[in-house]
């Protein structure tokens, strides 16, 4: 089933410079080739609902990659301008506090400010500030407890689900029509991580993920039951990390509107839930329970709401380089004023690390070269 999946998937990036795609989203191209295969498989029906219900998920897993309630939601067309990095995963010593730390080390002491949420950006105005009497700046920061900081440029970089939730007042005077309603189409959703630790494994020593398949799920099946009922059938199994120390710990993911309301959840209802699913899968009644739980909550965090960008139906690639415009827009009249930084306005590498870190330094070089037309840039990067 996967050399199906993943042939069917290779074929969803095929319509990127297609005259039109034949259905509007990933899901339904998906469901659409599912069924024809369906219908030339010859086993008896157990197999076949047991084959469907595999390939249901690695549509889950879809959903966990592209950071979506349902493949049905992300855009067909664009959907193979995506652009997957090689090499392995790069896991930062101290997390990605020791990435930022890093890069943090080239600047002078003392000129960040933390724990400063910013309420309003006030630009194409015409600010003073008291240390510097006579001079004009176009932007205003407004924070949240009232402290103002006047700018010539700000790089904002905040998360999309942030600009979508705060788009009326951000934002002031309010941002061009066209960039606003990119803001609107574009795709942002929800996919989280679940920590389990156990005191002894119950998994074989050279196991290195738990792929769970729920026996009566069907990507054909587009039924709904309530998301305390069965929330838990959207995680798509675990990752075994490498054991340290003695802690012994599987690494869940789930995305969409059941990650959503297991955030609403407490660890004890998590833990319990999970408990249950795990005893059911390796028929062990018994099976002691992990002795605790640790989970990302994306959509509840309020400078974030959710975990990162997808080119959503009814969305292409240009909204997220109109996104990435810096404004004004007509910077013949105005200065170069708020630009525009993060994953969800890198073209090719939405929804990743790499992604944001190549949108932060095309940001810098774009101000470097207003600073010093004749400075060497490193140029494109990637």
């Amino acid at each position: 089933m996967g050399h199906l999946y993943y042939r069917l998937i290779d074929q969803s990036r095929e319509f990127l410079h297609a005259a039109e795609a034949p259905v509007p989203s990933v899901g339904e191209f998906l469901k659409k080739e599912i069924r024809q295969h369906l219908a030339s498989w010859t086993e008896d029906e157990e197999t076949k609902k047991l084959k469907l219900a595999i390939l249901k998920n690695f549509l889950n897993i879809e959903c966990c990659v592209s950071g979506t309630h349902s493949m049905d939601l992300v855009a067909l067309a664009p959907f193979g301008e995506y652009t997957v990095l090689p090499g392995l995963d790069c896991t930062f010593p101290g997390g990605y506090q020791g990435l930022t730390n890093c890069i943090l080390a080239s600047l002078p002491q003392d000129v960040m400010v933390f724990n400063k949420p910013v309420k309003t950006i006030h630009w194409n105005g015409s600010f003073q500030e008291a240390e510097s009497p006579g001079e004009k700046f176009p932007v205003l920061v407004e924070c949240e407890d009232g402290d103002c900081f006047p700018a010539h440029h700000v790089v904002l970089t905040v998360p999309l689900g942030f600009l979508k939730e705060h788009l009326d007042t951000f934002f002031q005077p309010p941002l061009p029509a066209e960039k606003a309603e990119a803001i609107r189409k574009m795709g942002f959703g929800t996919n989280n991580k679940v920590f389990l630790e156990f005191e002894e494994p119950f998994w074989e020593p050279d196991c290195e993920h738990i792929q769970v398949v729920w026996e009566d799920t069907s990507p054909l099946e587009d039924s709904a039951p309530p998301l305390q009922d069965a929330w838990v059938k959207k995680l798509i199994g675990f990752l075994v990390l490498p054991s340290f120390k003695s802690a012994h710990v599987l690494c869940g993911f789930i995305a969409g509107l059941e990650s959503e309301f297991m955030e609403t959840l407490s660890d004890e209802e998590v833990l319990l839930s999970l408990t249950r699913m795990l005893r059911r899968v390796t028929g062990n009644p018994q099976l002691p329970a992990p002795k605790s739980v640790l989970r990302s909550r994306w959509h509840s965090a309020p400078y974030s709401r959710g975990s990162y960008s997808y080119v959503a139906v009814g969305s292409t690639g240009d909204d997220i380089d109109l996104l990435a415009q810096p404004l004004p827009a007509d910077r013949e009249k105005a200065q170069l004023q708020v630009l525009f930084a993060g994953e969800a306005t890198h073209r090719t590498f939405y929804s990743t690390t790499h992604g944001a870190l190549l949108s932060g330094w095309r940001e810098a070089d774009r101000l470097i070269a207003l600073l010093d037309p004749q400075a060497q840039l490193h140029g494109p990067r990637l």
